[in-house]
């Protein structure tokens, strides 16, 4: 496998960023295809490539996961980065929101069919889904967006990109911020479903708590959902109810059940906070007399999707290979609004995410790796 480390500004990106490129795979993997999928170019053009927006034929389009494209997180980011990127360059976009998991192979394989020019996955939940698809379709560009899709014998697809971040790390960095702002050494982490995305965030989040608050105590639930909004505030419930007064939510719209419950206590004369995921969801915590968003977890899944829409466009799409989208690119980190966040903890992020960047601190990823870093401490 091919693995590329992106160069990932807050502005649009010039594409194509190489850092580092690592593994092995088969003869065809992280070969880079022309849009189309064709690698011949004796097509009355010389010998030179044409790429689909010289054509005006370029279309770039993406089917959401249960959350819906309005889940005010990770789907809404992926369709804000595509619109930019189709305003910039005026070029069809679109999407397919699916409402249930049934409606994921339906909709990828409604986009083959409209031969789009690259269409992604928004979430690990596609995997098979769209590995059956891109399989199908071998003349067409496929991108996921959180998970690594191999095939039988463990090779990346050469039609298929591959889109991750560095999830854990930015969430240390909100641990850090949740260990030195709890009243009362006690928060709390929501998960969507379980599996190994949703536990980078979890583990680098208990990290960057123990890290700064060692005496701290970290409750832990998942609510094996991600658009169950009702769920997410029972679980709020009963965390806030047992004394946590920071939760940070990896839920998607499950996670907007917490901020409901957050607002109910506050408006009752309770000080909880929530930390938002994805976007900055400073805006959801507002309230009449305040806001209960602590701070947020930005992963710059919009830039992500401009990025790979551009690189495909002008003729570099990088099927086969693996996008990481990491702190030292700003792929991840935390949100610009800092309204609530003390000085002394947003010192304490810009002392950690150095440490991390220097390779003094390793961030776990898995539960194995976390219990490795605890016992550092």
């Amino acid at each position: 496998m091919k693995k590329r480390f992106m160069t990932l500004l807050t502005s649009v990106l010039a594409a194509g960023t190489l850092l580092a490129a690592c593994g092995e795979g088969n003869n065809n993997e992280g070969d880079t295809t022309p849009v189309g999928g064709n690698n011949n170019n004796d097509n009355n053009n010389n010998g030179e490539e044409v790429t689909q927006e010289e054509d005006g034929d370029f279309s770039a389009r993406m089917v959401t996961d249960v959350g819906g494209v309005d889940d005010r997180s990770f789907n809404e980011s992926a369709w804000d980065g595509l619109q930019e990127f189709g305003a910039d360059y005026d070029v069809e976009v679109d999407y397919i929101q699916s409402s249930d998991a049934s409606d994921y192979a339906p909709n990828l394989n409604r986009l083959a069919r409209d031969n789009t020019s690259i269409s992604f996955a928004i979430g690990f939940l596609m995997e098979d889904d769209i590995r059956e698809v891109a399989q199908r379709h071998e003349d067409l560009n496929f991108a996921i967006v959180d998970t690594v899709v191999t095939d039988d014998d463990g090779n990346t697809l050469p039609n298929l990109a591959n889109i991750t971040f560095a999830e854990h790390e930015g969430s240390f960095l909100v641990g850090v911020v949740a260990g030195l702002q709890t009243e009362n050494d006690h928060v709390g982490f929501i998960g969507g479903v379980e599996s190994p995305l949703i536990k980078k965030f979890e583990n680098g989040f208990k990290a960057g708590v123990l890290s700064v608050n060692p005496d701290a105590e970290i409750s832990i639930q998942y609510a094996q959902d991600f658009n169950d909004a009702s769920r997410g505030q029972q679980i709020a419930d009963t965390m806030y109810g047992n004394g946590a007064d920071v939760i940070y939510h990896a839920a998607g719209g499950t996670g907007n059940g917490v901020f409901t419950e957050a607002i109910d206590r506050a408006r009752n004369g309770e000080n909880v906070w929530v930390i938002g995921v994805d976007q900055d969801q400073h805006a959801q915590g507002q309230w009449d007399d305040g806001n209960v968003t602590l701070t947020s977890m930005v992963k710059r899944v919009d830039q992500a999707v401009y990025q790979v829409s551009e690189m495909t466009m002008e003729g570099n799409f990088p099927g086969g290979d693996i996008l990481e989208f990491g702190l030292e690119d700003q792929g991840v980190g935390i949100a610009e609004t800092t309204d609530n966040v003390e000085q002394e903890s947003l010192d304490a992020v810009e002392d950690y995410k150095q440490q991390i960047l220097d390779g003094d601190i390793e961030v776990p990823q898995t539960d194995e790796e976390f219990e490795e870093f605890e016992a550092s401490l």
